[in-house]
Parts: C-alpha cells; structure tokens; sequence
C-alpha cells in the first residue's frame, strides 16, 4: 500500500510555516501518543532545524501510559522537553502552559539585556491533521478559537491566538508529507484517523491493526474479540468478529467492510483499551 496524499493548502501551509518560523521564540509540536514518532511529520523536522521546541503528546487517555512514560523519557534523552495531554483535564492544559513559558525565558532574557520592551512570548504550534491542535489551541486560549473536527484537515489558515499573558500562539493546519516511505507509519497514521477514511482499504488498515494486537495485546482481542494469539487466518478472523458483532448481509454473510469499520472504530474510540502502535526502542 503507497499512502500519497499532499493536498494544495498543506504545500502552501509549509512554506509559510518557514516564512513566519522567524517571529517565534519556539515551537510546540504535537503528536499522538498512540504514534509518537509517525505522526511527527519529518518534512517539517527538516524546516524547524535549530529553532527550540517541546513536544505534547495527545490524547494520552487512549494511549498505554506505560509506553507514553518510556516516549516521554526517550524525548528527553534527545533534550527535548515533552509531555502527554489529555485535553479534558485542565492541569494537562497548565501544564502545557508551564512548559510553554520555561522554553520561552531564554528567549525574552535575552530581548530584556538588549533593552527591548517586554512581550508575550511567541509560539508556533504544529502538527498533522486529526492530531488534536485545535482542541488544544481553544483549551489553552480558554474559549472557542479555532475549529474542531473528527477529520483531518479543518484548519486550513494560519492565526496569532493569545494565551491570557502567558504567551501567543501562531496557529497552522495540519501538514502530511507527500509520501510514506514505510508502509508501516502509513498503517499506523490510518489506524488512528490521521487519513481521511476514503483514501485507505479500511480491510488492510484492520488487518494491520488485529496482526498488531496479537503480537502486543493479545489479552485485548481476546476479551474483545474471542481472537486467540494463535490465530493467523485473516478471512478467519475477519468472519469471527463479523459475526459476532452483526455485520452481517442477508443470508448470514459476514461483510467484511463493516467488520473492519467496527475494528478501527473501536481503536480509534479507546473501546479496545488504551493501546499504543509503537514503541520508542
């Protein structure tokens, strides 16, 4: 499976993304805790170079907090301040804050030596589509700024949001890369609704995903699912869960497209558990 998918407002996005990376003091990038390391666009790791930044990883409540600790470790060991979000929780959202202004004194001490008036530090926020930005964005302006959605690629502008007096952030859609050079961060990304639905198998993506929970949460698809570790039979599978969760045809058919829309929503929604795609070794 090749995942090509580069619309025209994300081309525009990244060049203004390295035109205006020079009126911030730093970036906060957002991931998915699920995905840390595939859903970090490495097109854009490319524009950033030297500039500061942090990195929030979202959606922790759907994520192993096991595997979120050991990613925010790894993170550090890099010297890259890191943290998991779960936006309903408003001391996540301080939390954030609080890193956000530790990573912009440098910054301001140094405007302060040179005897320029004090500002607000400046923040870019980035990230891929679907990761959670805007959310984020309207949780820590403390009102409805930006748009949400349960799709990829609702903004599609860039804006300067104020943070209290905290510090402001400049605010950009979300930005894929043409092309996934491995096929497994394309499952990855697919699995947890980074791609639009339309463009993907949804029986490859659920595939990946049950051969995934066998070899890492084999407990899950038994409780879930009544599918053993043991089982390779993907059409087996498939028919097992199809039945028992009545995604029938007339006949007694199991379809497979609705049996596969069944598996990813129940990843997507945390009804699997909370489950991570990759490790940070």
């Amino acid at each position: 499976m090749t995942i090509q998918w580069f619309p025209g407002h994300m081309a525009k996005a990244k060049r203004e993304v390295q035109e205006k990376l020079k009126l911030v003091d730093f970036v906060i990038e957002l991931v998915d805790a699920r995905a840390p390391e595939s859903s970090q666009n490495p097109m854009l790791q490319q524009v950033l170079q030297d500039k500061p930044k942090m990195i929030v990883l979202m959606k922790r409540d759907l994520a192993d907090p096991n595997q979120t600790d050991a990613w925010i470790d790894a993170y550090k060991k890099r010297d890259i301040p890191a943290l998991a979000v779960d936006v309903q929780q408003k001391q996540d959202i301080q939390r954030v804050i609080s890193l956000a202004k530790d990573l912009g004194k440098a910054k301001l001490e140094k405007l302060r030596k040179k005897g320029i008036r004090p500002r607000p530090a400046r923040a870019m926020i980035i990230g891929i589509p679907n990761v959670g930005k805007s959310t984020l964005i309207n949780r820590l302006a403390g009102k409805k700024i930006a748009k949400t959605g349960d799709r990829p690629g609702v903004t599609t502008s860039q804006q300067w949001i104020k943070v209290k007096k905290d510090f402001e952030l400049l605010d950009t859609p979300g930005i894929l890369w043409p092309k996934f050079e491995d096929q497994v961060v394309g499952y990855r990304l697919a699995a947890i609704g980074t791609i639009k639905d339309q463009l993907l198998p949804l029986e490859d993506i659920a595939a990946f995903t049950i051969t995934y929970l066998q070899n890492h949460y084999p407990k899950v698809l038994e409780s879930r699912f009544k599918i053993t570790k043991n089982q390779d039979d993907m059409a087996e599978i498939f028919e097992e869960i199809g039945v028992l969760r009545g995604c029938l045809e007339s006949g007694g058919k199991v379809n497979y497209e609705k049996t596969a829309d069944v598996i990813i929503r129940d990843l997507r929604s945390g009804r699997l558990g909370q489950l991570t795609l990759e490790h940070p070794e």
